[in-house]
């Protein structure tokens, strides 16, 4: 599963993971809460390129080219609180930095703003409720679109706390077993893909750690995302770029329903696994909640393959259009990585003493 030498390419990888993130978010910024033949009619079949936010737009009118959404800015949010807590996330802290982010858009004039169960959770966050309760109706996909750090930040081979750590950053706002899942999902496939994973493995083991988190947090009605992930990767098998965002569009979805856009992602990063700007393309093009469909494509595909997998030109336009410091955040949160596996390396050596002794 993992390359020889990768421990010397996880700086690439990790950055790879954000950038792609941002890189898929900028390209679906134009086409999200599109229709797919509205998109084909404006682009053609296939996003080629970053394409600026079309008049009358009702979320990215006028917005430049490159321009990345809530899904890079959440990421980039969480991303911090990562770094500073070392791997923990205290939810309420959480709460607080979405709700002057979402003040700090409204001054911008951006129309993009919390999605639905933030928006909920952190409502009742202001009115008093504690951290363990807002987020109980939470199902959509806000918790998975921003957990790309938390998966940069913790090894692959400790599930256990990659699924506590995912619950932690997401209980306040999406904290049923459904949104828990596809978050996990997307974390894990991050982590294993720094740890040298392909495309393929990450995808398996992307929906292991759904299956493992869907019994956490509160029940919500609604499909089991670890199936999803594996049935929408098998309908993409040996299907073209068309064919292939045709059938995730007619029979998985694009919606911001977790079961739906977490599984889209993980086909169009199957569909594509060797080619990961490509597969930001087609997740772009799908219209519905494609933005972040992308998004997680991007990342999944980028922590696979590291940051030279996507074009040059695309890397330099996303930095230059938007304040985010990427760099910076994949070494801290790789210095929380590290700091993770070191420990885990001590309990280890520690209970095989104990066993000897």
């Amino acid at each position: 599963m993992h390359e020889p030498g990768g421990r010397q390419r996880l700086p690439a990888r990790a950055l790879g993971a954000l950038y792609g993130l941002a890189a898929g978010d900028a390209l679906g910024m134009p086409t999200q809460a599109c229709s797919r033949p509205d998109i084909v009619s404006r682009y053609g079949s296939l996003l080629g390129a970053f394409e600026p936010g079309p008049p009358g737009h009702p979320l990215a009118a006028g917005l430049p080219a490159g321009t990345v959404t809530d899904d890079t800015e959440q990421a980039v949010l969480l991303a911090r609180l990562v770094i500073e807590g070392r791997g923990e996330v205290d939810p309420a802290a959480l709460a607080d930095r979405l709700l002057a982010w979402e003040e700090s858009m409204r001054a911008r004039g951006s129309l993009d703003l919390l999605g639905p169960s933030t928006r909920r959770a952190l409502s009742a966050v202001a009115a008093g409720a504690g951290a363990e309760d807002p987020g109980r109706y939470g199902s959509t996909n806000g918790a998975a679109m921003r957990i790309t750090p938390v998966g940069i930040a913790t090894p692959s081979g400790d599930r256990g706390l990659l699924v506590d750590r995912v619950v932690a950053a997401s209980k306040v706002t999406h904290n049923t077993g459904i949104a828990l899942a596809g978050a996990a999902a997307v974390a894990a496939a991050v982590s294993a893909g720094v740890d040298g994973a392909t495309v393929g493995d990450a995808v398996r083991l992307g929906a292991a750690a759904a299956a493992a988190a869907a019994r956490r947090g509160h029940w919500a009605a609604g499909a089991d995302v670890a199936s999803r992930i594996g049935w929408a990767a098998g309908l993409v098998t040996g299907l073209g770029p068309e064919q292939a965002m045709d059938v995730v569009y007619r029979l998985v979805g694009s919606s911001l329903a977790t079961q739906e856009s977490v599984p889209a992602a993980f086909a169009m990063a199957a569909a594509s696994p060797a080619d990961p700007w490509l597969a930001c393309r087609m997740a772009a093009s799908l219209g519905g909640d494609c933005d972040t469909i992308a998004a997680m494509t991007g990342a999944i595909c980028g922590a696979c393959h590291g940051v030279a997998a996507f074009p040059e030109d695309a890397r330099s336009t996303v930095a230059r259009v938007n304040d985010l410091g990427l760099e910076a955040l994949a070494a801290g949160l790789l210095e929380v990585r590290a700091a993770a596996a070191s420990r885990a390396g001590g309990d280890a050596s520690r209970a095989e003493g104990d066993a000897a002794r």
